[in-house]
């Protein structure tokens, strides 16, 4: 019988159907397809229950391979490096939490990230296992971001985002643009670049949209308000760039910037401010805004 793995320490676990292959053991199919991760990785994480099948049941070394059968492990990074910034819950209820997300911090696992995600640190804090982002923000970025509590609600939150039914709102800081007239439209077509991890306009179909106004002009700095229309990745980062503004500490765009595992000294100055909507469930509008300050 099929059952969802548990989370474990607040991180639930990954999912792989096995791939046409020779192997003869699931061991060695992993080590294969896993090369960063040492063959006594993962014969300890076996050893701890840590890698399953579809049923929950532990897997062994000595496992048999067969195609497509899908297991569930569990990432886990040496020497995580710890984020030493605090998230705030602004609310919560049996539907909805809503979080305040410091700079740095990832929303879920990713890279050299595992544990010190603002997802497990959620679970780990208020102990319910089903809680679930309904939307993402770079690890870069600080501010709001909004999480299921309830399976049973979960697709009528997740509709405002899909039918852009929500009212986001970012702040950012940036150079100033005398030559354009706000507030104004950036519209663009976004693709993913090089590296991977970059993107880029092209010529073609607008895929992206967002508004841009000004807040408070200063000596050399600008603080600008972003409205986005559609979630294309980086879009506010690319827009501002393309633009003639990137935001400040930005070490993507325009071009990337190498800093030092842990450096937390410059943080982007980009935050989702305030997230405005019409609760599906209540009918009652609401409105949420971090707490969280930019350095102007």
């Amino acid at each position: 019988m099929r059952k969802r793995p548990p989370i474990i320490d607040g991180l639930p676990a990954s999912t792989l159907q096995l791939p046409p292959g020779a192997w003869s053991t699931v061991l060695d199919c992993l080590c294969e397809r896993f090369p960063a991760v040492a063959r006594s990785n993962w014969l300890e994480r076996m050893a701890r229950g840590r890698v399953v099948d579809g049923a929950g049941s532990w897997l062994t070394p000595e496992t048999p391979y067969r195609v497509g059968l899908e297991i569930h492990y569990y990432r886990e990074v040496p020497d995580e490096p710890k984020i030493p910034f605090d998230e705030v819950v602004l609310h919560s209820d049996a539907d909805l939490l809503v979080a305040d997300k410091p700079h740095f911090l990832p929303v879920t696992p990713a890279g050299v990230h595992v544990h010190e995600t603002l997802l497990g640190r959620l679970i780990r804090r208020t102990g319910n296992h089903a809680l679930a982002p309904l939307h993402r923000i770079d690890r870069e970025t600080a501010g709001l971001v909004l999480f299921s509590t309830n399976p049973h609600s979960r697709a009528r939150y997740q509709a405002l985002f899909r039918e852009r039914r929500i009212e986001k709102r970012y702040e950012a800081i940036a150079p100033p643009l005398p030559g354009i007239e706000f507030p104004c439209t950036r519209s663009s077509r976004i693709v993913a670049g090089e590296p991977f991890f970059r993107m880029q306009e092209i010529e073609g179909p607008a895929n992206s949209e967002t508004g841009i106004d000004v807040v408070a002009r200063g000596d050399g700095r600008w603080r600008y308000a972003l409205t986005p229309v559609t979630g294309r990745k980086h879009q506010l980062r690319v827009h501002m760039a393309a633009l003639g503004a990137p935001i400040d500490n930005d070490g993507i765009y325009p071009s990337l910037l190498h800093r030092a595992p842990g450096d937390h000294s410059a943080p982007l100055q980009l935050l989702a401010k305030r997230l405005s909507f019409i609760d599906p469930l209540s009918g009652v509008e609401r409105s949420f805004s971090s707490h969280f300050l930019l350095q102007a």
